[in-house]
């Protein structure tokens, strides 16, 4: 099987709202049933766990039900950080599946993901063991010790920008989160890196400028515009 496994446990104040991010209306529907949408259509997934904040869990499933998230499986409350949030739904994942079946990890706050991502990440999976959703970077880089200033710069070609899904067996992300409890890295900020800071290699596989995670009122702008030019389109198959 593939599983999804949604990270919805953020409060996201970075958009200065009083509704966590992933719970905000767009067009009248939550941000995170976009994001549970874009799998609940895709044919090589077969079931959905999601992370929440604590104290949402019942609009969630409310949602679910409203909108005829089948595929869902499970809510579990989400951690302190994003890591330990993935730990608690690996434990319930493990309950219900097989070492051999693909965890897809997905931010629930990208809701504009198209089906090709996820296909290209199960098939880079199956290949290499790991499957890390990643595009090129397009700006010029410089790094800053203070965030005012720089006089140094990295080459962007030797750079890539990791989205998600991070896609690995079951059986082997469940043992990278036991040797990183070992090694005693509890905040790593993604699989990505997590796989890095144990000693592992990562693969890619191509991501979309669509599959951006929304943490501004700007990027909740450019996802209503991509909505609305999309509803003539198929940009998302």
């Amino acid at each position: 099987m593939n599983i999804a496994l949604i990270t919805a446990a953020g409060v996201g104040t970075r958009t200065h709202q009083l509704v966590p991010k992933q719970f905000l209306n767009v067009n009248e529907k939550p941000v995170i049933i976009y994001t549970m949408e874009c799998f609940q259509n895709h044919p090589e997934i077969d079931a959905i766990y999601i992370a929440c904040l604590e104290g949402w869990e019942g609009f969630l499933d409310l949602y679910a039900k409203q909108y005829d998230i089948t595929k869902l499986k499970k809510i579990v409350r989400g951690g302190a950080t994003g890591q330990e949030s993935i730990e608690n739904v690996l434990a319930e994942i493990a309950k219900d599946c097989k070492d051999d079946d693909i965890v897809l990890v997905h931010d629930g706050a990208r809701p504009y993901l198209p089906a090709q991502v996820i296909t290209d990440n199960i098939e880079t999976c199956r290949k290499h063991g790991n499957g890390i959703t990643a595009i090129d970077c397009k700006e010029a880089m410089l790094v800053t010790p203070d965030k005012i200033q720089s006089e140094v710069s990295i080459d962007r070609e030797t750079l890539y920008r990791t989205q998600t899904p991070h896609s690995m067996y079951l059986k082997d992300m469940l043992e990278l989160h036991e040797e990183a409890k070992k090694k005693g890295i509890t905040g790593s900020v993604a699989t990505c890196t997590l796989l890095i800071e144990c000693g592992h290699k990562v693969w890619f596989n191509r991501g979309s400028d669509f599959n951006f995670k929304i943490t501004s009122k700007e990027d909740l702008l450019l996802f209503k515009a991509l909505l609305s030019e999309s509803m003539n389109q198929n940009w998302l198959r």
